[in-house]
């Protein structure tokens, strides 16, 4: 009997169409479920008449593979990879891969290589990100581990690839849980660009009287610009023209404002804290999500301290684009960039990740939720100077800086006179004006700490640790 080329345990809708993509790149494969009867649905249906066969049971699914067998796992993260690592581990033998491309926490990916490598096993984290679509058509991948477990597996993943202009949308990330930790921050940019629109849509409905078509005509013309031409710009579009079937009115309109979220925030922002890497903008979309789920207190609250008394103002056009907001989100997109950016960075030098930030760049082009033209200024900002300390200061993000400021600061004033919450919008211009304050006020903070705790103090006139008897 043939053996199959690759092998798949988990059969939720992403971990479906990246064996489907894989069977059409021309990888004979064998899936398997917990539950049969999910694997019968799936040969019968979207799996029918395709190179895939199933597994009842894992010493079944095991024995169908080529050696060495290369196995992705796309199953909740946590304690269910472990649960199937344990389970399949006693059928793997030495050189044996497995890939994990759930959005599992990086340090448990540190902790799964380490293991498994010690039983002459292979192991891959792998970050996969462009939703049930683009593992499909071809997502942007994110392995780290071996260099020699990704080579195991490299021809694969190329050709399972999202395809751009300069190659494949994947790439070696590095060792241990860095593609993990690279699809985590990912994710992060992710929450603040899906704040960020939110927040655009929201002043132009609320404080410019706009319609949602006439919203949406806004982010189609934004989608023309080099600045803003993306995915999440399209599809802000395509969910503000949809309409209600059963009464043709706007069906954004009636979804509960409250978003989801499954960790991946919390993790990026944790990450940061750790590393002190500064994200006040990323920060800023994963409480807005927090704020979100508190609907019932928001709505007391509402009674008691009374709505925002929002008056109608000039914010833009049609005809100019609305360019106050597009300022203000074109600054706090490029500020979700560089924050993760900055954690990526930071985290290459804490972990020794040798991360490549042009690769990285180059890899999110394609496939992916934030890819976006702007990631192409990205890449050449990090190719020019891979030493680069943040994208504000590369000179292409300097100057869309000092066109831009004016504008933002207009958005962030007029929200904040009408009493509209614009979360990623502040954060961003406090975020751009600290970074550019050369002397901040935080030697105050720091002469208090010195005052009630002795934690001494550095002076700018001379060098050395200093304390002073502040109080007789």
């Amino acid at each position: 009997m043939t053996k199959a080329h690759f092998g798949l345990v988990g059969l939720g809708v992403m971990g479906e169409n990246l064996v489907l993509n894989a069977e059409r790149n021309g990888f004979s494969s064998v899936v398997y479920n917990r539950t049969y009867s999910k694997t019968e649905a799936f040969l019968n249906g979207r799996g029918a008449g395709k190179n895939i066969s199933g597994a009842i049971d894992l010493r079944d699914f095991v024995a169908q593979l080529e050696r060495p067998r290369r196995i992705l796992m796309m199953v909740k993260a946590g304690t269910a990879t472990d649960a199937v690592i344990n389970q399949i581990s006693p059928f793997l033998e030495e050189g044996d891969l497995l890939i994990d491309g759930g959005n599992s926490l990086f340090s448990d990916t540190e902790r799964r290589v380490a293991d498994l490598e010690s039983k002459s096993f292979g192991y891959i984290g792998m970050g996969v990100s462009g939703g049930a679509k683009g593992a499909l058509e071809g997502p942007s991948m994110m392995p780290g581990g071996t260099k020699v477990s990704y080579q195991a597996i490299e021809s694969l993943l190329t050709k399972m690839a999202a395809q751009v202009e300069d190659g494949p949308c994947v790439t070696y990330i590095g060792p241990g849980g860095s593609g993990h930790f690279v699809k985590t921050v990912h994710n992060g940019i992710e929450y603040g660009i899906e704040q960020i629109l939110a927040e655009g849509y929201d002043l132009m409905k609320r404080v410019c009287g706009m319609t949602c078509d006439e919203i949406s005509t806004v982010f189609e013309n934004w989608n023309k610009t080099e600045e803003l031409s993306s995915y999440l710009v399209e599809i802000t579009e395509i969910c503000l023209r949809t309409k209600d079937p059963e009464d043709g009115s706007d069906l954004v309109e009636k979804i509960m404002d409250k978003a989801g979220q499954k960790g991946t925030g919390l993790w990026t922002v944790v990450s940061a804290l750790q590393l002190g890497a500064s994200v006040p903008t990323i920060y800023a979309s994963l409480n807005g999500r927090v704020m979100s789920s508190m609907k019932q207190q928001r709505e007391l609250a509402e009674t008691i301290l009374g709505k925002p008394n929002v008056k109608t103002t000039d914010l833009g056009s049609l005809s100019d684009g609305m360019a106050p907001i597009m300022d203000a989100v074109v600054l706090s997109t490029i500020a979700s960039y560089a924050q993760g950016m900055e954690i990526l960075r930071l985290a290459s030098l804490e972990y020794n990740y040798n991360l490549n930030m042009t690769s990285i760049a180059q890899i999110w082009k394609g496939g992916c939720i934030i890819r976006s033209t702007l990631l192409n200024r990205i890449q050449d900002a990090y190719h020019q100077n891979p030493e680069l300390p943040n994208l504000l200061i590369d000179p292409w993000f300097a100057s869309q800086i000092q066109q831009r400021l004016a504008g933002l600061t207009k958005v962030v004033s007029i929200a904040a006179q009408s009493g509209i919450p614009v979360p990623c919008f502040s954060s961003t211009l406090d975020y751009i004006n600290s970074y550019r304050t050369s002397r901040l006020p935080q030697n105050l903070v720091q002469a208090m700490r010195d005052c009630f705790g002795s934690h001494t103090y550095e002076r700018i006139d001379k060098s050395g640790s200093f304390h002073t008897e502040w109080v007789d």
